[in-house]
């Protein structure tokens, strides 16, 4: 009875540990991971860079942006970070 009572408080630390800190950032990843498989040709995206433009060509694991009228960067997907409003980029 004595070892059980002692290992309460870790058993207790982890189940904290995994609904404040874990199981959060697992949802994160799995909305990340469903945008980026949602983004379409003619999408505005904002990568991890910094970098803002449209979207013009997709591959399996790159994508291609327009970051200005005939300059066009191959970029890879997971290096999106947001998908922009239509119209914020001019």
């Amino acid at each position: 009875m004595s070892s059980l009572t002692g290992m309460l408080p870790l058993v207790l630390m982890f189940v904290v540990l995994y609904f404040v800190m874990i199981r959060p950032q697992m949802k994160r990843q799995k909305e990340h991971r469903a945008m980026i498989d949602a983004i379409a040709k003619g999408d505005e995206v904002a990568t991890a860079g910094g970098i803002v433009g449209k979207v013009t060509r997709l591959s399996e694991g790159f994508l291609h942006i327009e970051i200005a009228s005939g300059v066009e960067v191959q970029m890879q997907r997971s290096a999106v970070v947001q998908v922009l409003p239509k119209g914020s980029v001019k």
